[in-house]
């Protein structure tokens, strides 16, 4: 069966594919396989090695005050950075000139540099302008830094994501007379927001792994340079060390795009149509006041 994105297979074509597939998978194999060989003959996968981590000291004294900075300061960049860069985002959509264009400014600014100089700039702005704490700097400049650039790049996902819909959307809340403020916060958002919510996902994701620039930079204890601490304590357990933390990154980013997912899910079946619905008093049908219409003269 044919589709509009590509022809049905024949039957030459399916035997290349399954022939690739059989190749790819012999290849991965192999390349496992070489890697077991190599950390095994390196003594990596002796059980001295993994030991520590069957008991609580290094979760306790290492993994688990990591995670709790890295959980901190991924919660305060996503707490302050959704806002913001939603703002930021209806803001670059504004009629108005005097809005769009210092918005469009400063989301691309941002967005042009990398996370790590913003990091070492709040430090460094921190330190010379301010009374926080030598303790609580890395925190505060690992936020700065995440804030500032993850917002700018919400606010280009949300606009992209407003910008996605029919235009009729736009047109019919005119129609009804609904003012500008109220077309975004009846109707557009709402639409917006399911359409939205994979990549604002993906841009969380991001901001939990980039907690990790601190740690390497501005000495902050998240979890990643908890983990060498770790290790070098332990002597040479590096891949042990290493490994744990990776397997608890990606449960951390695998629930939240779980989350994420049966969220989307929830919004869709919310929503038999692409429509939103708007209460007659929510409306506030400014016919009366903009067209006269329906009101009295």
């Amino acid at each position: 069966m044919s589709s509009l994105l590509y022809d049905a297979q024949g039957p030459r074509a399916k035997r290349r594919n399954v022939l690739f597939t059989v190749i790819f998978l012999v290849a991965l194999a192999a390349v496992l396989w070489w890697v077991y060989i190599t950390l095994k003959d390196k003594g990596q996968l002796e059980w001295v090695l993994w030991e520590p981590f069957t008991t609580s000291e290094p979760w306790s004294t290492y993994i688990w005050p990591g995670l709790q900075n890295t959980l901190k300061a991924a919660a305060l960049a996503m707490i302050i950075a959704l806002p913001l860069g939603a703002v930021f985002g209806i803001a670059r959509l504004s009629e108005h000139a005097w809005i769009r264009v210092p918005a469009a400014l400063v989301v691309e600014f941002f967005r042009a540099i990398p996370v790590l100089i913003l990091m070492i700039f709040g430090l460094a702005l921190f330190a010379q302008y301010t009374n926080v704490s030598s303790d609580d700097r890395p925190l505060y400049a690992v936020v700065t830094g995440l804030v500032l650039y993850n917002a700018s790049v919400l606010a280009e996902i949300v606009r992209a994501g407003i910008l996605s819909l029919p235009k009729g959307q736009s047109e019919a809340a005119m129609a009804i007379g609904l003012r500008k403020n109220q077309e975004m916060r009846l109707i557009l958002l709402p639409q917006a927001v399911t359409a939205m919510l994979p990549a604002i996902v993906s841009q969380m994701v991001v901001i939990v792994k980039d907690t990790a620039l601190g740690g390497a930079v501005l000495t902050f204890p998240e979890l990643l340079s908890s983990a060498n601490t770790m290790s070098g304590y332990y002597g040479a357990n590096t891949i042990a060390s290493f490994t744990v933390v990776a397997v608890i990154f990606i449960a951390l980013n695998f629930a939240l795009t779980s989350f994420a997912s049966w969220l989307e899910r929830r919004l869709r079946r919310a929503k038999k149509s692409t429509g939103a619905v708007v209460g007659a008093g929510d409306a506030e049908i400014a016919g009366t006041a903009g067209t006269g219409a329906g009101g009295t003269t």
